[in-house]
């Protein structure tokens, strides 16, 4: 009879702690694109390059998620698939941003491009590109756009094709 109790009791903790386990998951998947898990492949933390020292920051799937939702809002107008509609010959491919003068691969340079937007040479201010001050998105929000950019630019399939 003890036995039978015991049994029974455990049967029903274990069940709740997955029902909770799961509903709790859920919550936190409601909060990450599938596109991030799906194509990224991104379902825990990651280290991102933030300057050209070679010193990195740890980005969640739901920064990447926050930066996903501002590239759809602000950038897709051009940047589709990480391609660039008014200049085809400079994508948002991972060599194509290492080629930019200055590079754009890392957090900072990114974040410093989208805050100043300069031609790919450098010579110039870039005039396609919309400039993206703090009034208009938070370092926060433009250091998760650029994580998304880059993680896209590292993962996604097609990301910046370069063969047109």
């Amino acid at each position: 009879m003890l036995n039978r109790f015991f049994v029974r009791n455990l049967l029903l903790i274990t069940f709740v702690l997955v029902v909770c386990g799961s509903i709790n998951l859920s919550a936190q998947a409601a909060n990450i694109d599938s596109y991030i898990v799906r194509y990224l492949h991104i379902t825990e933390p990651i280290n991102l390059l933030v300057d050209a020292q070679g010193n990195t920051r740890s980005f969640s799937p739901e920064d990447l998620s926050i930066g996903k939702k501002l590239f759809e809002t602000n950038c897709t107008n051009c940047h589709v698939g990480g391609a660039t509609l008014p200049n085809p010959l400079v994508s948002l491919s991972l060599k194509t941003l290492k080629g930019a003068n200055p590079a754009r691969d890392n957090i900072n340079s990114l974040v410093a491009f989208m805050r100043q937007p300069m031609t790919y040479d450098g010579s110039e201010e870039n005039y396609w590109c919309r400039q993206v001050p703090e009034s208009w998105l938070s370092l926060p929000q433009v250091e998760s756009l650029a994580a998304f950019i880059l993680t896209a630019a590292q993962k996604a399939p097609g990301w910046g094709a370069e063969n047109f």
